[in-house]
């Protein structure tokens, strides 16, 4: 795996969710990594989060934080366990730490 990009914690990438079904997000779309490198590197599945420049208002968007090469919300009720490699991932941008810790903390309010 000598040179091949590994996602981490905080990454906001590019991934082709086709198929998608219903009112998942679909298409080659930004998504932000909630799970850490090694595990990552580990199974070739990373714990994903979708992105939409569509704000609606939902009690779990977590906004992106204004100067990055993405804008929009993160959909943190719409967390997804993906093969990141056979999905061509493609690296954007690092999210500021605060801003993963939003989405970690709406995700257990959700699940709680």
């Amino acid at each position: 795996m000598a040179g091949i990009y590994i996602p981490e914690k905080g990454d906001i990438v590019w991934l082709d969710l086709e198929p998608h079904l219903g009112h998942e997000q679909g298409g080659l779309r930004p998504m932000v990594v909630l799970s850490p490198k090694y595990y990552n590197k580990k199974t070739m599945l990373a714990i994903f989060c979708p992105i939409t420049s569509q704000r609606k208002g939902y009690p779990f968007e977590v906004n992106i934080p204004e100067g990055l090469k993405v804008k929009g919300v993160i959909l943190s009720d719409q967390v997804k366990s993906l093969d990141w490699e056979k999905r061509k991932i493609k690296y954007i941008c690092k999210i500021p730490k605060e801003s993963i810790e939003d989405v970690k903390n709406m995700v257990v309010e959700l699940i709680q």
